[in-house]
């Protein structure tokens, strides 16, 4: 006789009370949370005519030429450090993430310390670490290139470790039967495994860099992002819709050029 039974899926028959206390209680705290903290109907009803009448000083956005020429040349400092930031970030990130990469690591087991100091520059926000180098180095474009590279490291840092411990593990045991040291394994065995990925990440972390720069200036670290400060500070709101306008340009260009790079090199 048949036993036509139907057993539920490994992930329900592992369903345990623990599971389901745990589910109720994530449940509770964002319910709670969205009382004290999301926009409630009648806030967003008051504020939509505060929101139109700033629309409406924004509109239309200031095309003065020299005005035009001065954001210009601020966004060009803003590539620069994000540029800059970036391509040095991912330099330093390569031998950093080799330190980290379980199994790869010249470190042994201290590859553990090297992927906590990356979790810890990538877990603090771009504005602390600005404001951090601003108060350190000084107001300027050099604050936020130091800010743009300790991030860019913190986010490569990581994506290079795991692709260096999901790399093809037969080359690497072909090397080190020969006598191959760890240095000679990484250039001949790991590096050339995984080189799609590291210019994969490379290209995303270089589009999150022009993103990140672009608001840096709001702390004094240099960019457009300075400019944006000033605009607002001085109920400039004309010239503040220019640059938010001149933002999503640099950001749309920036995200249009890597996807084209990205295609290209698969």
């Amino acid at each position: 006789m048949i036993d036509r039974r139907v057993q539920a899926p490994d992930r329900f028959r592992r369903f345990s009370t623990l599971n389901f206390v745990l589910i109720v209680a994530l449940a509770a705290i964002l319910l709670a949370s969205m009382g004290q903290v999301a926009p409630s109907p009648k806030q967003l009803a008051d504020g939509l005519p505060g929101m139109a009448n700033l629309v409406g000083r924004m509109l239309p956005p200031n095309t003065e030429p020299d005005f035009l020429a001065r954001i210009a040349m601020r966004m060009i400092e803003t590539f620069q450090i994000a540029l800059v930031g970036a391509a040095i970030g991912i330099v330093l990130s390569l031998p950093i993430a080799w330190c980290a990469a379980r199994g790869v690591s010249p470190l042994g087991r201290g590859n553990v310390l090297v992927k906590a100091g990356i979790s810890f520059l990538r877990t603090v926000p771009d504005l602390v670490w600005a404001l951090i180098f601003v108060a350190s180095i000084g107001l300027g474009a050099v604050a936020g290139t130091m800010t743009i590279m300790v991030d860019t490291i913190g986010f490569c840092g990581r994506f290079f470790a795991e692709a260096m411990e999901d790399a093809e593990k037969e080359p690497q045991e072909a090397l080190a039967a020969i006598g191959a040291n760890r240095p000679s394994i990484l250039i001949g065995a790991i590096l050339p495994d995984i080189m799609p990925s590291l210019i994969n990440s490379s290209l995303f972390a270089l589009e999150k860099a022009v993103r990140s720069s672009v608001v840096l200036g709001l702390v004094g670290a240099g960019g457009i992002g300075q400019e944006l400060k000033v605009a607002f500070d001085l109920f400039q709101y004309r010239n503040a819709s220019m640059i938010i306008l001149a933002i999503f340009v640099i950001v749309l260009l920036m995200e249009v050029c890597t996807d084209k790079l990205r295609a290209r090199l698969q």
